[in-house]
């Protein structure tokens, strides 16, 4: 069955940075918002990458993401999928992204995993000076990769938003 992206691009006219993931887990879908789900990595990865407090709510998230001008969206627009696996993902059709883009201050794109950086590069294509970084998936899933190598890849994002 065919699911849809239920969660707008969260990004701000200041925001530097956008982190592309796959497509929402089953847990974000029903929670209405990016990473819904606790064993996810990705709040509190980046809350000790940017030393801050890890944000609980929809409305906190919003507010860190927004102090520090990040931007979140997906690459996948909708797809066939199971639950959150993201191997299962098939039939695919690619959100707007270069839209998204258009007339933003990104800076740099940071791919939430190799699923979201194989959908992206294969069909998004950038501005020649507009890095696009695939970084480890932030998912427990990806759980041979422990939580001091998602933060050695990931502290990109420091120079990113520099």
């Amino acid at each position: 069955m065919q699911v849809s992206h239920p969660i707008p691009p969260f990004i701000r006219p200041d925001s530097l940075v956008l982190i592309l993931g796959s497509f929402p887990s089953a847990r974000s879908r029903e929670t209405g918002f990016y990473y819904g789900h606790q064993k996810n990595r990705f709040w509190f990865l980046l809350s000790m990458l940017l030393k801050t407090g890890t944000p609980d709510s929809i409305t906190q998230k919003q507010s860190f993401l927004t102090m520090h001008r990040i931007a979140l969206w997906d690459v996948v627009q909708s797809c066939e999928v199971a639950g959150s696996s993201d191997s299962s993902i098939r039939d695919v059709k690619i959100n707007p992204i270069n839209a998204l883009l258009s007339g933003s201050n990104i800076r740099a794109v940071l791919l939430n995993g190799k699923v979201a950086g194989k959908l992206f590069l294969a069909n998004v294509c950038l501005k020649p000076d507009l890095p696009a970084i695939v970084l480890p998936s932030t998912s427990a899933a990806n759980a041979s990769c422990s939580l001091e190598k998602l933060a050695e890849e990931w502290k990109v994002i420091l120079t990113c938003l520099k």
